[in-house]
């Protein structure tokens, strides 16, 4: 092996023709550090250890021919994108394929020339650089749209929880609604198994699930007593007024769906479109299970809060009927085995959730 300090670049010769690395050596050693290997296992030893720009590789070679060396170089994750030049006497098409299928750039015939040699090297080791600078701006502008996605994402929840302010703040009787339906929601929803992604989708969701209840009259939101028929049919409205609240709004997730059909049930018997199973998205199914345990279990003006036992009793006898039975489920395990809560205003719990991201259809 030889080497130098300086930062030319490295290229690793590897041959068993001593003829063949002082040829080698003498074309490529005014501009480049050499090391050498005389067979594979010494190649890929030196390989390991030192990472080198770009290799010259001999086919011919006892014990491990080039071909075996490629390819063990391009199986490991730190060599694989080291570029690979074959230096050979074999010329039959055949060789020159099976050389570029193991991974080579180029392929050298013997006898060589050193003009070749040191223009061949000169290319691919440019290309290397090139890829590598590349590869490093990339990374500054990965970088750059994580930060700037960071600072849309604030505002958006900013202005997600100024609209859930806005829309609870003309129903003093159930204030704090859509952030206890959220907190829930995402609990139920990392406790099944959703990706950190989705569960942000059901917090914003469930934080605008009711938005539309804006347009409806205060003095039916607060009115006490049984609501008449036609007072229910534009309550029932809310989730279609909300949908078209949000739905020009740009979101990487499907809020204005999620919200639209919140109030749908797996036997088509919800509104405002009557979708059954399947074709209600499984985000929605949680915000509805989590939105009737919540309602289910507080006070609103035409009835006392009835309480968690009373509304898990609920919930389960509508499981897989009305509701998601995972998601039931999971809502019953968290009161019952976890003692969750609802405490108003704490923060929906994003951090350190699961990579899985499971269906929650049967």
């Amino acid at each position: 092996m030889m080497h130098n300090n300086s930062k030319r670049p490295l290229v690793l010769i590897v041959d068993d023709n001593p003829t063949n690395i002082d040829l080698l050596v003498n074309t490529l050693k005014a501009d480049c550090r050499l090391g050498i290997a005389k067979n594979g296992p010494k190649a890929l030893a030196y390989v390991g250890e030192q990472l080198p720009d770009l290799i010259l590789l001999d086919i011919m070679m006892p014990d491990m021919n080039g071909y075996e060396v490629c390819t063990r170089l391009k199986e490991d994750p730190r060599t694989r994108d080291i570029p690979v030049i074959f230096i050979t006497a074999l010329v039959e098409p055949a060789h020159k394929t099976r050389g570029f299928e193991v991974g080579a750039v180029d392929y050298i015939t013997k006898p060589f020339h050193a003009g070749e040699v040191r223009a061949r090297v000169k290319t691919h080791l440019a290309l290397k650089r090139m890829n590598e600078e590349l590869n490093a701006q990339n990374i500054v502008l990965e970088k750059k749209v994580a930060e700037k996605t960071a600072e849309l994402e604030e505002m958006l929840q900013a202005t997600i929880r100024a609209m859930a302010l806005t829309s609870e703040v003309r129903d003093p009787y159930t204030a704090g609604h859509q952030q206890r339906v959220a907190e829930l929601a995402c609990a139920i929803a990392r406790k099944i198994g959703f990706s950190k992604d989705r569960i942000r989708a059901i917090h914003f969701a469930g934080l605008l699930h009711d938005i539309g209840k804006i347009r409806v009259p205060v003095s039916i939101l607060n009115r006490p007593g049984k609501l008449l028929e036609a007072e229910f049919d534009l309550i029932r409205v809310h989730s279609q007024t909300g949908y078209d609240i949000l739905k020009h709004i740009h979101s990487p997730w499907p809020l204005a769906e999620i919200v639209l059909q919140h109030h749908e049930r797996l036997d088509g018997s919800g509104y405002p479109m009557g979708l059954k199973e399947d074709a209600i998205l499984p985000e929605a199914k949680i915000i509805a299970v989590a939105d009737a345990m919540e309602a289910e279990s507080s006070f609103r003006p035409y009835r006392p809060a009835l309480g968690i036992d009373h509304a898990l009793a609920e919930l389960i006898s509508k499981r897989g009927v009305l509701f998601d039975p995972h998601a039931v489920d999971a809502c019953v395990a968290l009161f019952k085995e976890e003692n969750f809560q609802f405490v108003a205003g704490r923060p929906t719990i994003l951090e350190n959730l699961p990579d899985a991201d499971l269906s929650l259809q049967e």
